[in-house]
């Protein structure tokens, strides 16, 4: 009996400890477990993989759904050109030849057209055709001035009177000095 009697009367101061003790939160107090296993496991970093794994993520997000979203437009919306008679008095265009609507877009905006691709061609052919003509003057020019020599030009050395003056002066003092005269 003395038992039973000590139960609720520890079970009933249990309960009002447990009111009158100020709640402490369990999560910010530190555990301390020297010799106990290892709760942090250490393993390689994978940050590199999941920041490779967000940019495809979200590079193939921001591609791929405007595409297909364009391209799901084009197909139901305008589809295919149909060919018709051209009216008399129109010429069309280089574009309007494409029968699928983003091919159509393309070739207005992003690839150059035929003739401009032949100007193209045409402009460099005109430089080096120029360029060969002026290397043809140049070369006939230097020959006349070769065998000519009255040009000042490629072949003309221009040349100052100091150096033969002082060659003059060296050559008479060393004249003198020699018992030479003139």
């Amino acid at each position: 009996m003395a038992v039973l009697s000590v139960l609720p009367f520890r079970a009933a101061t249990n309960v009002c400890k447990k009111m009158l003790t100020p709640k402490i939160n369990t999560c910010l107090m530190q555990s301390r477990q020297m010799a106990a296993k290892r709760v942090m496991i250490i393993k390689p970093s994978r940050f590199s993989w999941n920041k490779m794994k967000d940019m495809i993520n979200l590079y193939c997000m921001v591609g791929f759904i405007p595409l297909f979203s364009i391209v799901a437009y084009c197909e139901v919306f305008i589809g295919p050109a149909e060919l018709a008679e051209i009216p008399e008095g129109y010429t069309p265009e280089p574009w309007e030849y494409y029968k699928h609507p983003i091919k159509r877009w393309m070739a207005k905006y992003v690839y150059p057209t035929y003739q401009q691709e032949y100007e193209k061609s045409m402009h460099v052919l005109k430089e080096e055709y120029d360029k060969r003509h002026i290397r043809i003057i140049e070369t006939r020019v230097q020959e006349l001035m070769q065998t000519e020599g009255d040009y000042q030009g490629w072949y003309y050395r221009p040349f100052t009177a100091k150096y033969v003056r002082q060659f003059r002066r060296v050559a008479d003092e060393v004249a003198e000095n020699m018992g030479y005269e003139d």
